[in-house]
């Protein structure tokens, strides 16, 4: 059986991007003043990276 963390490495990887690409076309939430897509973007960059990271470690 494949280990998961290479496959959800990957989706978080490309969910990141396509947050943080969303956040520079000016998409916000109305009732807020931060832009909660490019942080949250960023936080699945890097969730997706140390998965990807993490599974090349163990093989």
């Amino acid at each position: 059986m494949e280990d998961l963390r290479k496959p959800s490495g990957w989706f978080f990887l490309l969910l990141g991007v396509i947050l943080t690409g969303v956040s520079f076309t000016g998409a916000t939430a109305p009732l807020l003043e931060i832009n909660l897509n490019l942080y949250t973007g960023l936080f699945m960059l890097l969730f997706g990276g140390a998965l990807l990271w993490l599974a090349k470690q163990e093989s």
